[in-house]
C-alpha cells in the first residue's frame, strides 16, 4: 500500500514514452545485445568549440554567479530580437516579447498554467511531442486533439474542428517543421492558423525548434511572418538541436507581449531564470561563426540519404525529409507500431519510437532520430536487412 496518493493530475498521464523505452532498453542490455539507439533525438555530435570556449570564460565571471534575471539578460534577448530580423525579418521588442527558456521544453510546459483554467480546451497534435497534451492536463484543461495525417501532408484540418470546441478552445499548439513527421509547413498554413486564431481568440504556440535544422537549401518559415501572427502567436525556439546543446537547457519564446508576459509571470513564480554564463554562451552561438550549423546540415542530410536508402532496400516505405533529424516510416503489413518496435528491439538491438506513443494517430508509423554515426547507421541497415518482416 502507498503512503502517499499522487495527485490527480499525475493519475491522467500516460506514461512518458521515453522513460518506457529506456525501460525496455535496460531489459535487452541485460542480455547482452549491442543496442543501437535511434529512439530519442539527442544530438551525438559535440557542442561547438567556440561556444564552449565562451562558456568557460562566462563561468570565471563571478558577475555571473549571482541570480540572472527572471526574464533574461537584456544583451541575450537582444541577441534573440537581432536573430528574428536577420533570420525571418520579424521585428521583436526585446523588453516585451522575447523571454528566455531553461529549454523550450519549459516554456511550451508552464504556458498552459498562464492561460488555461480548469475545464478550458487546448487543441493538440497528434501524434506530437506528448508536452502539449500534459502541460494541458498539468494545468486542468481538456486537449483536443487535432490529426496530423497522411493524406493532409501531416497538417491538420482545421475546418474539422468543431464550432463549439473552438470557441473554448484557449491555446493551440503547432510544430513546424514537425517532430515526429518530419512535415513542413508553408505561409498559406500559417495564414490560415492566424485567421482561425483570430475568429475564436485562440493563442497560438508554434514549437519553433527544427527550423534550423533543414536540408537541401530549404529554409523553413516563422509562424511571425504571416500578417496579424503576432498579434495571436507566439513562437518557442531553442539552441539544443540547431548547436548541439540539449544538456545545456537555454532556449526562447517571442511574440504576443500578452503571451510572453504571461509566461513571464508563471516562470518568475516557478525558477529563477537562466545561468548567465549559458545565456553568454547562448549570444556567441547565435551571433558566432554558423559554419558549425552548415556542416552539421551536412552530416545529417548524408546519414537521412544513407538511412532513407537503406530502409528502402530492407522493405519500407518512408519519404525522405526535407528538415528535421527524423524519418516517419511506415509499419509493415502485419504489425502494429508497438509490435514492430518490440521486435526491432529484441531481435535486432535497434531502438525505433513506435509512432503510437505520440498518439493514437501515430499508429502504423515508427520514428527513427538519425543521432547515430555513419558506421552505427550501416550496422542498423544490415540488421534491417538481415530480418524477414
Amino acid at each position: 500500500m502507498e503512503r502517499f496518493e499522487a495527485a490527480e493530475r499525475l493519475k491522467q498521464l500516460p506514461p512518458y514514452l521515453f522513460k518506457e523505452i529506456d525501460r525496455k532498453k535496460a531489459e535487452v542490455k541485460v542480455k547482452g545485445v549491442d543496442i543501437i539507439d535511434l529512439g530519442v533525438g539527442d544530438p551525438d555530435l559535440p557542442t561547438p568549440e567556440h561556444i564552449i570556449a565562451e562558456m568557460k570564460r562566462s563561468v570565471d565571471d563571478p558577475a555571473n554567479h549571482r541570480y540572472p534575471s527572471y526574464s533574461g539578460m537584456s544583451d541575450f534577448k537582444e541577441t534573440v530580437a537581432w536573430w528574428y530580423k536577420e533570420r525571418f525579418n520579424v521585428v521583436l521588442d526585446p523588453g516585451t516579447e522575447v523571454v528566455s527558456l531553461i529549454g523550450s521544453k519549459e516554456g511550451i510546459a508552464h504556458l498552459p498554467l498562464a492561460f488555461i483554467n480548469p475545464g478550458d480546451v487546448a487543441l493538440v497534435p497528434s501524434p506530437a511531442y506528448p508536452v502539449y497534451n500534459i502541460a494541458t492536463i498539468f494545468a486542468g484543461g481538456e486537449s483536443h486533439v487535432m490529426p496530423l495525417l497522411s493524406k493532409n501532408n501531416f497538417l491538420p484540418d482545421l475546418e474539422t474542428i468543431p464550432s463549439e470546441v473552438a470557441d473554448r478552445a484557449k491555446l493551440m499548439f503547432i510544430n513546424y517543421p514537425n517532430n515526429p513527421t518530419s512535415a513542413v509547413a508553408d505561409l498559406d498554413f500559417f495564414q490560415r492558423v492566424v485567421a482561425f486564431a483570430q475568429k475564436h481568440n485562440i493563442l497560438v504556440c508554434h514549437d519553433a525548434a527544427y527550423t534550423e535544422m533543414a536540408f537541401d537549401g530549404y529554409r523553413p518559415p516563422s509562424f511571425l511572418e504571416v500578417d496579424g501572427a503576432k498579434e495571436v502567436g507566439m513562437e518557442f525556439h531553442s539552441l539544443s538541436k540547431t548547436y548541439n546543446m540539449t544538456g545545456w537547457r537555454i532556449g526562447f519564446a517571442v511574440g504576443n507581449s500578452e503571451g510572453v508576459g504571461g509566461l513571464g509571470a508563471i516562470k518568475s513564480n516557478i525558477d529563477s531564470g537562466v545561468f548567465q554564463a549559458v545565456q553568454k554562451a547562448g549570444i556567441e552561438a547565435i551571433r558566432g561563426d554558423q559554419a558549425c550549423v552548415k556542416e552539421m546540415h551536412r552530416i545529417y542530410a548524408a546519414r537521412r540519404d544513407l538511412m532513407v536508402q537503406g530502409l528502402k532496400e530492407a522493405g519500407f516505405e518512408l519519404d525522405a525529409p526535407k528538415a528535421t533529424f527524423y524519418l516517419w516510416i511506415r509499419v509493415p503489413e502485419g504489425y502494429t507500431s508497438a509490435s514492430l518496435a518490440a521486435r526491432l528491439l529484441e531481435e535486432t538491438g535497434l531502438v525505433v519510437t513506435p509512432g503510437n506513443g505520440f498518439g493514437e494517430p501515430g499508429e502504423g508509423y515508427f520514428r527513427i532520430a538519425l543521432t547515430q554515426n555513419k558506421k552505427r547507421l550501416v550496422e542498423a541497415i544490415e540488421r534491417l536487412k538481415g530480418m524477414r518482416l
